[in-house]
C-alpha cells in the first residue's frame, strides 16, 4: 500500500488503514470518499446496514432458528450441479461481499504492487480461513466489526484534527488595499511591505504592520490563546491573524505574506511531522517487523502441531492461527502514538504554544535544566526610571529636562527611557553641539550649558567629581558645565509571572534553575533572589552565552532535557544548542524565533509551565496506549495459541483495542490549565 503523505505528528505505517487515518489527519478525504463525505457515508451505511441483515440471517440459520428450507430454491439450484452448498453459507457470502468486498479488493491491489503485510491481507486471509473451516458467522463478523470500527476510529481522529484546522483558520483570504484615494481587497500575497491597507471591524487583520490612523480592540485569541482583547491605537504594532473587533484601522504593513506572524504560525504546525520523538521512530520500526513475524508465527501454528502429534487435526489449528491472524494488527500503536502527539501539539497551539514537532514535546516532559535569558524574558525589556537623585545645585525636574534634551536624538533603549519619562515635549532648538560617544554617553550643549549624560567613564574622562552609584539597575550621571548635577536610575520592570513561574517549574521536578545576564552580580543576585532563580550567571557579553550554557551542559548528571529560554538575536545560538529552545515570539527576534524549537506567542513565562504540563500529559497518554495496546494484544494471542480464545475476542483485539486507544490518545489535545 502506498502511503506518500504523512501528517502532523503522524507515523507511516504498511496498513490500508493507517493510510486512510493519515490522510484525515492530514486534511485530505480517506481512499473512496467525497470531500464532503456524504456520498460515501450513505452507500457505506447501506452496505453495512444490509450486510448486517444478511449477516443476522447467517447465525439465525446457523444455529437453526430458522428453518433451511426458506431458501431451498438455491440449494435445488446447486444440488443440480451436485453441489451441496447450506443456506448459512449463502447468506454469509452474501453479508460478506455487501460488507467487505472493498477489503479484499485492496488486498489484492496491494499484493500486486508487493506490499503484502497490511490489515487488508489479515482480513482477508482471515476470513477465508473461517470461511475454510466452516465458520461462516465467525467470518462475517470479523468483516463487519472491522468495518465499523475503522469508520469510528476515522471519526475520532477527524474530531482531534479539530485543534489544528482551528488553528489553520487564522488565516486571512484578503487585504484591503489603499492604493491613489481607491480601496479594493486583493490576495495579501499582493501586498507589499510599506503598502496602507484598511481593515473594518469584524475583519481578520491580513498582514503584520503598525497602525497609523485608528483605534480598537483587537481579538488575539486565535494566536496566544488569551480571551481578553488588546486595546490597540496609533503606533501600536498589529500581527496577522488576529481579528479586529470594532473600531476602523489604517495599518502600515511592515511584513510581506510570507514572512508575516501568520505564515510563520502555519508553517511551523504543518512542519511539525519532520520532527518525530523517539517512541514515534521505535513504533515505526516495531510495526515493520512485527506484522510479517505475527502471520509467519500463525502459519507455524496452523502447520507444525497437527504435523508434529501426527493426528492431522488441521482444522482446530487454523481456527486458532485464524484468531492470531485477526489480533495481530499493530493498527492501536501505529495510529494512537502519533495522534497522541499530535494532539499535544494541536492542544498547546490553542495556548498559544507552537511546537515546532513531536520530539520536542516528549523532551518537554522531562526537563532536568532550565536556563533563561533575562532582559524580555524574565523581564519586560522596558527600561523605566527608578529614581532622580541630585547633588543640591539643580532640582529633580531640572536635571530630568537636562538629561532629556540631551538624550533625545539617541536611539538608546535606556535614552529612550529618559526622554519618555520627560512630561513635556523636548525643544530641539535649544540642542547644539551634540556627540555621541561610543559606550560612555552623550555630550551636548543644552540652552548654553555644556552637559554630560552617560556612565561614570565619562564623568571620569571629563574629569568631573562626582558620587558613585552601587546600588541596582542602570545609572546614568548629569554633569552640567563639568559640575555633578546628580543621576537617574533605570531599572528593568520583572515580568508580574516570572516568580510563580519559576515556583510551578520546581513543583514539576526541575532540579535547576539558571537565569544569563550582562548585569553586575549585585544586580543579577537581586534580580535572580526576586523571582527565585536558583544560579544568576552576571556580567556575559553576547558572545559569551554559548561558552556558558556549554559549561552549564558538561556538568550535568541527569539524563534529562536541558532547556533554553530567550528573545533576542544573541540567544539564537544558545536556542539552537538546547535540547529544547523556546522562544519568546511577540517581542522576540525573527533570528530566536527561527532556532527555537517552541514559541510562545504571548510572552509570558508561565506558558513554559503549560508546555511542560502539556507535554508530560501527552507522554503519559502514549505509555498508556503502549501498555494497553501491547497488554490485551498479548493475553489474546497467548490465548488464541493455545485455543482458549475465540475469534469474536480476536476482534476486541483489533478493532476494540485501536478504537480505545484512539479514544485515549483524543485526550492529548484538551488542556484545562495550570494553576501557578
Amino acid at each position: 500500500m502506498e502511503n506518500t503523505k504523512t501528517a502532523p505528528g503522524m507515523t507511516p505505517c504498511y496498513c490500508e488503514h493507517c493510510a486512510r487515518t493519515s490522510a484525515i489527519i492530514d486534511g485530505d478525504t480517506a481512499p473512496g470518499k467525497s470531500a464532503a463525505g456524504g456520498n460515501f457515508f450513505n452507500l457505506f451505511t447501506l452496505r453495512i446496514a444490509a450486510g448486517s441483515i444478511f449477516f443476522v440471517l447467517g447465525l439465525l440459520l446457523e444455529a437453526q432458528i430458522i428453518p433451511s428450507g426458506i431458501i431451498s430454491f438455491h440449494q435445488t439450484f446447486f444440488q443440480n450441479f451436485s453441489l451441496s452448498v447450506s443456506p448459512a453459507l449463502i447468506v454469509c457470502i452474501a453479508a460478506y461481499i455487501l460488507i467487505g468486498y472493498d477489503v479484499v479488493l485492496r488486498s489484492i491491489k496491494n499484493i500486486s504492487r508487493g506490499q503484502i503485510f497490511d490489515e487488508n491481507f489479515l482480513m482477508t486471509i482471515a476470513t477465508f480461513g473461517a470461511f475454510a473451516i466452516k465458520a461462516y458467522p465467525e467470518a462475517v463478523a470479523v468483516m463487519l466489526f472491522y468495518q465499523i470500527g475503522e469508520a469510528f476510529q476515522d471519526g475520532a481522529v477527524r474530531r482531534s484534527r479539530t485543534s489544528i484546522a482551528a488553528l489553520m483558520d487564522i488565516r486571512p483570504d484578503y487585504a484591503n488595499l489603499k492604493e491613489n484615494g481607491e480601496i479594493r481587497a486583493v490576495s495579501p500575497n499582493d501586498v507589499s511591505v510599506g503598502s496602507i491597507i484598511i481593515v473594518k471591524p469584524g475583519e481578520k487583520i491580513p498582514l503584520d504592520g503598525v497602525i497609523v490612523e485608528g483605534a480598537s480592540s483587537i481579538d488575539t485569541s486565535a494566536l496566544t490563546g488569551e480571551s481578553m482583547p488588546r486595546d490597540v491605537e496609533a503606533g501600536c504594532e498589529v500581527l496577522s491573524g488576529t481579528i479586529n473587533k470594532s473600531g476602523l484601522l489604517t495599518v502600515k504593513v511592515t511584513k510581506s505574506a510570507g514572512e508575516s506572524t501568520v505564515a510563520r504560525i502555519l508553517e511551523m504546525v504543518q512542519n511539525a511531522a519532520q520532527k518525530k520523538s523517539k517512541v514515534e521512530k521505535f513504533i515505526t520500526k516495531f510495526a515493520r517487523y512485527y506484522t510479517p513475524v505475527v502471520v509467519i508465527a500463525a502459519l507455524l501454528l496452523a502447520l507444525v502441531p497437527p504435523i508434529v502429534s501426527g493426528n492431522m487435526d488441521f482444522s482446530r489449528w487454523l481456527y486458532r492461527a485464524l484468531v492470531f491472524l485477526v489480533v495481530s494488527c499493530p493498527c492501536a500503536l501505529v495510529i494512537s502514538v502519533p495522534l497522541s502527539f499530535f494532539g499535544g501539539i494541536g492542544g498547546a497551539s490553542k495556548q498559544g504554544i507552537l511546537i515546532k514537532g513531536s520530539s520536542y514535546l516528549e523532551a518537554l516532559s522531562n526537563i532536568d535544566t532550565i536556563v533563561f535569558d533575562k532582559t524580555g524574558t524574565l523581564t519586560k525589556g522596558i527600561f523605566k526610571i527608578a529614581g532622580i537623585d541630585t547633588a543640591g545645585t539643580y532640582s529633580k525636574d531640572e536635571v530630568l529636562f537636562y538629561a532629556a534634551h540631551t538624550e533625545y536624538f539617541s536611539k538608546h533603549p535606556i535614552a529612550a527611557a529618559i526622554t519618555s519619562a520627560f512630561p513635556d515635549k523636548v525643544d530641539t532648538s535649544i540642542i547644539e553641539g551634540l556627540e555621541e560617544i561610543a559606550g560612555r554617553g552623550v555630550r551636548a550643549n543644552i540652552n548654553g550649558k555644556k552637559v554630560l549624560a552617560g556612565n561614570k567613564k565619562l564623568l571620569e574622562n571629563g574629569n568631573v567629581e562626582f558620587m558613585s552609584y552601587t546600588g541596582t539597575g542602570v545609572c546614568v550621571y548629569i554633569a552640567i558645565d563639568n559640575k555633578y548635577a546628580g543621576r537617574i536610575i533605570i531599572k528593568d520592570e520583572i515580568k508580574p509571572d516570572s516568580a510563580a513561574t519559576i515556583a510551578a517549574l520546581k513543583k514539576l521536578g526541575v532540579r535547576q534553575t539558571t537565569m544569563f545576564t550582562g548585569d553586575t552580580e549585585m544586580e543579577g543576585s537581586l534580580v535572580a533572589g526576586q523571582i527565585g532563580i536558583d544560579t544568576p550567571v552576571t556580567g556575559l557579553l553576547p558572545d559569551e552565552k554559548v561558552e556558558a550554557f556549554e559549561k552549564i551542559a558538561g556538568l550535568r548528571k541527569s539524563k534529562g532535557s536541558l532547556v533554553f529560554v530567550g528573545d533576542g538575536i544573541n540567544d539564537a545560538p544558545v536556542l539552537a544548542r538546547s535540547d529544547v529552545g523556546i522562544a519568546m515570539g511577540a517581542r522576540g527576534t525573527d533570528a530566536a524565533i527561527e532556532a527555537a524549537d517552541v514559541v510562545l506567542m504571548t510572552d509570558e513565562p508561565a506558558k513554559i509551565c503549560a508546555a511542560v504540563a502539556i507535554a508530560r500529559k501527552t507522554h503519559r497518554i502514549v505509555k498508556q496506549n503502549i501498555v494497553f495496546a501491547l497488554g490485551v494484544k498479548g493475553v489474546i494471542l497467548g490465548a488464541g495459541a493455545l485455543g482458549a480464545a475465540s475469534i469474536w475476542l480476536a476482534v476486541f483485539g483489533d478493532v476494540g483495542v485501536c478504537l480505545i486507544a484512539v479514544m485515549n490518545a483524543m485526550r492529548a489535545a484538551r488542556y484545562k490549565g495550570l494553576k501557578i
